[in-house]
Parts: C-alpha cells; structure tokens; sequence
C-alpha cells in the first residue's frame, strides 16, 4: 500500500497556456502572462522588497525541478531557481473553458468541466430582477446591497454599516463565475445567512454560476473583519472525480483547505480548514497520521486570495519563501513509498493588468519517486498518476505520468 499526498499551491501558474489569448482581464488577453517568472524577475531586480530582499529563494521547490518546469512551459527563465532537479517535473495545460478555483481542481481531479460558466456583467446592477426578487424572498428583506462587482474587503468596509442599518444582505460578484454574500455575524447571523446561501444555491447552479460563497463579518464601521467561517456552495460535479475513485477502492480521503468546499463532500471523508499556516500544521500531521491507501488533497489559497488578485508582489514572494521553507520539512517525513504531488489550478499574475486570474500552465512536481522529466501534460493527468500510485482503478480520460 501507499499514501498519496496532493498540494496545490493556488494559482502558481507558470506561465504558457496554448490558449492564453482566448482569456483576459479586462479587454487584454492574458498571452505573456507567467506567474512564477513574473515574480522572480522582480525579485531579482529589486521590486519586490516589501518585508523581504533580494532574489526569490525557493530552494526546495526549485530542488524538485520547479525552475525547470517554468522554462518547459513558457520558455522563460525564472531567476533563482535554477537546479538540477531530484524530483519528477513537468507543466500542465487545462483544456476546460475556464480559469477559476473549481474548473482546475476538478480538472486536476480527473473531472474536466463540460460547459461554460456563468459570469455576471461588470455593471451596477449586475444581478438580474428575478434573481434578486429570490435574494430578498429567501432573505426576508425589502432589498440587498452591492449588487455589483467589488473587492470583498471594500464592499464590507463600504456598504457595511448600511447593512447593519437595513438588514439588507450585501450581495457582489467578481470576474469568476460566483455570486456571494456578506453579512454581520451579530446582526443578520452566520446561521441565517448559511441557510441563505444553501437555499440561493440550487437557482443559481441551474444557470451554471459555479459558486455561491458567504463571506461572514464582525466588527463594527471602520473596523468591519471577515471571518473564517465563510462557506462555498459550489455545483456538483458531472461524473465521478479521483476522491471518489479512491473511496470506492476503500481508501480514505483527507480535505485540507477549501477542499470540502470546492467538491460540495464528494469523495471526502473530512476536512480541515483554516488559514495557510494552520492548514501546513494539518499537512504535516496527515503526513505522520494518514492510513495507507489515503488521498490527502490540499489547498494553499492565500497565494491567490491575498496577493494574486491584489496584485502585491511582493506578498506573493514572501508567501512563496514562506510555503517553500515548511514544504521542505513535510517532504523530509514522508514515507518510503509516499507520493507528494505539487500543483497549481491557474495563474494569477501579481505583475499583470486588472486583477483577475491567468490563464496558465502549472507545476507538476513529484517527490518520494524518483528524479526526470514528465513534459507537457494536462490537468488530468495529475488525476491519472496519483490514481496508478495508489493502485486505483482511474475513471477519466488522463494518462499517468509514472
């Protein structure tokens, strides 16, 4: 028997999707886009020297092979990270109409997505009546709030105390295909807006939205903090994925992030959430804990959610510097036999226009078999291989790798 440990580093693209110029932040195409490089070039060149210096210093992942996987995928050098790999490597391509959250880790997990999502349009309003008219029914309210796009963090600071004043629910879009919701922990309640969101959720699936997500707050004007008891009620998959390949085989399987969320339970046996270095605890307990013949599925999203789309650099370095340094450790105690695959679901470009995800291949990197090339990929290979690892029969249509 084996283990089976699957990370993704969200949004840690690599630059060189074949079809970056069908996708775009704003009205330009997202063809040069390169996470990784992007940054590491900044580094290199001094940009990127809020709460850290000099050249960006991944010493275990470019260990594995991640420096070679930049140049495989975009033909680009990324500074710092040159190694000779002691992993397996390679770069993915997604093939799904879509570069968000839920279409990369379905995909990542055998699933790719058949249909276009939904996405609202960037004007005020941007919600339709009827959709609207079933926000306040299930609400029991005269009206929402926001009813547009926004930054979750200034949407709450802007329209906050007005929710507190009405009872009105804030509801707001971005460039992903989402609908979510904000409201008072005290005043409206985490309870209600939850049934809310649970309620909402089937309306919104029927046209394709893919999630609908709660962003809980407290506080009082000026001082209004997001909680960590947000939720995600995203849409079922339409065939059976890895997790629940492995469940079917008897194997257990481990959520650890937004997991849970992004696969509604499917194929998971329990999650733990929280914040990137809660969830590193978490990883590194599984990887002493974890039964033979588990999946442990991982999502590091602090990358995207706190720097990608806010477009800070140099946060997204020291988040970088940072997961590398813990990795390093969770690779040291893995098991003979043990598989840790590192991936990403996108890219998210802190150096590029607007503020939306990138279109980009990913990372493959393999430790605990061996060191060599893979090449280019796609997303459900990644799928395929940890299924042959873990001697599970795989139900899509990738290749494994090993």
């Amino acid at each position: 028997m084996s283990r089976a440990f699957l990370v993704v580093m969200d949004s840690v693209g690599i630059g060189g999707a074949p079809d970056a110029a069908d996708f775009f932040n704003g009205a330009r195409p997202d063809t040069g886009s390169n996470t990784l490089a992007h940054i590491a070039q900044a580094c290199a060149e001094g940009r990127a020297e809020e709460g850290r210096s000099g050249a960006l210093q991944l010493p275990n992942l470019a260990a594995l092979g991640l420096g070679a996987a930049v140049e495989l995928a975009s033909g680009t050098s990324a500074p710092g990270l040159q190694a000779t790999p002691t992993g397996l490597w390679g770069a993915a391509s997604e093939v799904s109409p879509g570069k968000d959250t839920p279409t990369g880790h379905w995909e990542l997990a055998g699933v790719p997505v058949p249909w276009d999502w939904h996405y609202f349009p960037d004007t005020t309003p941007a919600f339709p009546a009827e959709l609207v008219a079933e926000v306040c029914r299930l609400a029991g309210t005269d009206g929402i709030l926001g009813n547009c796009h926004a930054s979750g963090t200034e949407v709450i600071a802007r329209l906050g105390a007005e929710h507190l004043r009405t009872g009105w629910p804030i509801c707001y879009t971005s460039a992903d295909s989402v609908f979510q919701i904000a409201a008072h922990e005290g005043s409206f309640g985490n309870d209600r807006l939850q049934t809310l969101a649970k309620d909402l959720s089937p309306m919104l699936h029927v046209m394709k939205v893919g999630r609908v997500i709660t962003r809980p707050f407290v506080g009082e004007e000026g001082t209004f903090t997001r909680t960590a008891n947000r939720r995600d009620y995203a849409m079922a998959l339409p065939s059976p994925s890895l997790c629940d390949w492995v469940q079917a085989a008897g194997g257990t399987v481990h959520g650890v992030g937004k997991i849970g969320d992004i696969f509604s339970m499917q194929g998971i046996d329990d999650v733990v959430k929280g914040s990137d270095a809660a969830l590193m605890d978490q990883l590194d307990r599984l990887v002493g804990e974890a039964e033979e013949g588990a999946l442990t599925f991982a999502n590091f999203v602090e990358f995207d959610s706190l720097y990608g789309h806010r477009r800070d650099i140099s946060g997204y370095a020291r988040a970088l510097e940072w997961f590398d340094g813990r990795i390093g450790a969770v690779i040291n105690r893995l098991r003979p036999g043990d598989m840790l695959l590192l991936t990403a679901d996108h890219g998210n470009d802190p150096s590029w226009f607007g503020s939306d995800h990138t279109r980009e291949r990913v990372p493959v990197l393999i430790a605990g078999l061996g060191a060599g090339p893979l090449g280019l990929c796609q997303f459900t290979d990644v799928a395929a291989t940890v299924a042959r690892h873990l001697g599970v029969a795989a139900q899509g249509p990738g290749r494994s790798l090993i």
